[in-house]
């Protein structure tokens, strides 16, 4: 075989991710708290760039366009027939606010009036100040409480600890015996059963009985009723009066405390009736940052360091970094206002009649339908939410996988067919309790062809216990009944 030395030309294409490009696409996928973070970080390095008065933009330099709001989806004679094209969305999308009165952004809100509440360490560490401990015993308490979890249990090992603290673990153990005499009861418990235990013991009512009982968590999980009377050497009848205690304690008892500010969650999008028919959805202005570039701040420092080449450089870059975050911050208002559009044609007959007419979604139909890639839609999607007329729902939960007709026509959405499932669960009556092949057939009834595997696979994620276990359960609750 000959070989030679020669040069080649070849021409190929390939795609090149700038950094910009990255920025961009990660700019993208943040959500509104992360988003205005990011805001923030660059406003400190950039010069040219700050936030916008709180009054600058009016709603309708948002969403108004020439011909009319394109951002109403009217509903279609046939909600489940094809949909149409996605409607245009504005034309221009302004990151800049105008100034009008700021006083109304300066008034208090009413939250900065509103009682603070007291979380489980604050309650806690009141009952450590009030208590007569040494020294010793007071450090070894704020060690504990140190790691005091927000439903009342500790995960600590008490011979490390006595070491690290140069205690004797007999003082350390005798520390922990008083902080779970604190209120709430069952608070400072390492386990479940330990957690219960104290809680008996504060009633006066953790005998050997009980105790068997409580040793034994696990069979009354499953409901074995015949085995826990055996281990409790107690009759029906005991077990029943010991299982109504049982209900009655608290198994989380640091939860009825707040363990910090309470979470909101602020919608990216507004999904709300039209008057004209069909739903209107617009950005959430709050979640828009605004920002503009001072141009006239550019221009005064331009001409000071007009001789100097280097900072003419700094200056341009900062500038051009500047135009490309609001040309971002509009392309992303727009690619998120197109993905909710098209999501919201896509589940018109949700909107209107509830969870029951979810309709099977995937990124792919979204992504054709508004003529973007599939990971772009996924970026939107993610940790985005929309404010609906049914309440409010992460945008990634319209997307679910359809299950076959058994009519041959148009697929279920998995979440559809598991609010179905839990509606016949919730409907048994306390002698017609429901096998899993029973619910298959009660499905197929109303046209959803389901495998038995996959109603135990929703079953168990929605935490609903099989029909030998709701069967005691209902026997259980009919004695209790009973007996009342």
């Amino acid at each position: 075989m000959e070989s030679f030395v020669g040069i080649l030309q070849r021409q190929q294409q390939s795609f090149v991710m700038t950094p910009a490009l990255i920025a961009s696409i990660r700019l993208l996928q943040l959500a509104h708290a992360e988003l205005h973070q990011f805001i923030d970080q660059e406003i400190e390095k950039n010069p040219f760039l700050e936030l916008a008065s709180d009054d600058n933009v009016t709603n309708s330099d948002l969403s108004s366009v020439p011909g009319g709001n394109p951002n109403i989806c009217a509903r279609e004679p046939g909600a489940n027939g094809p949909r149409g094209e996605a409607s245009e969305l504005p034309g221009q999308w302004k990151s800049i606010r105008d100034t009008d009165s700021a006083a109304a952004s300066e008034r208090p809100g009413f939250e900065e009036f509103a009682a603070s509440t007291e979380t489980l360490h604050d309650h806690v560490a009141r009952q450590i100040a009030l208590t007569a401990f040494t020294p010793q015993e007071r450090l070894i308490a704020g060690e504990f409480a140190d790691h005091l979890e927000d439903t009342g249990y500790i995960h600590v090992d008490i011979l490390e600890m006595a070491g690290r603290l140069n205690a004797q673990e007999a003082d350390v153990g005798r520390v922990l015996k008083t902080l779970q005499l604190f209120d709430p009861p069952g608070i400072f418990a390492r386990t479940l059963s330990e957690c219960l235990e104290i809680q008996l013991r504060q009633r006066d009512r953790f005998d050997p009985a009980m105790a068997a009982l409580v040793a034994n968590l696990d069979m009354l999980a499953q409901r074995d009723f015949q085995a826990l009377m055996r281990h409790c050497g107690v009759d029906e009848e005991d077990l029943l009066d010991m299982l109504h205690e049982v209900r009655t304690l608290d198994p989380k008892p640091g939860n009825r405390y707040q363990s910090g500010g309470p979470n909101y969650i602020i919608p990216d999008v507004w999904v709300l009736p039209s008057p004209g028919g069909g739903w209107q959805i617009e950005l959430n202005p709050n979640t828009l940052p605004k920002v503009l570039i001072n141009q006239t701040y550019f221009a005064e420092v331009s001409r000071l360091t007009a001789d100097n080449s280097e900072d003419q450089a700094f200056l341009n870059a900062c500038l051009q970094n500047a135009s490309w975050l609001v040309r971002s911050l509009d392309q992303r208002a727009k690619t998120i206002l197109k993905v909710a559009t098209e999501i919201v044609r896509q589940q018109d007959v949700f909107l209107e009649h509830g969870i029951a007419h979810l309709r099977p979604l995937n990124l792919k139909t979204v992504a054709e339908a508004i003529d973007m890639h599939e990971s772009t839609v996924s970026r939107v999607t993610s940790n985005k939410y929309m404010l609906t007329p049914r309440g409010v729902f992460e945008l990634k939960y319209f997307f679910t996988v359809g299950i076959a007709s058994t009519q041959g026509g148009e697929t279920h959405s998995a979440e559809a067919v598991r609010h179905r499932l839990k509606a016949i669960i919730t409907a048994e009556t306390e002698g017609s309790v429901l096998s899993d092949d029973e619910i298959v057939t009660r499905l197929k009834e109303t046209g959803i062809s389901i495998a038995r595997r996959t109603v135990t696979k929703y079953r168990e994620a929605m935490n609903i216990p099989n029909s030998v276990q709701r069967r005691r359960e209902n026997r259980v609750r009919l004695q209790l009944r009973s007996k009342a």
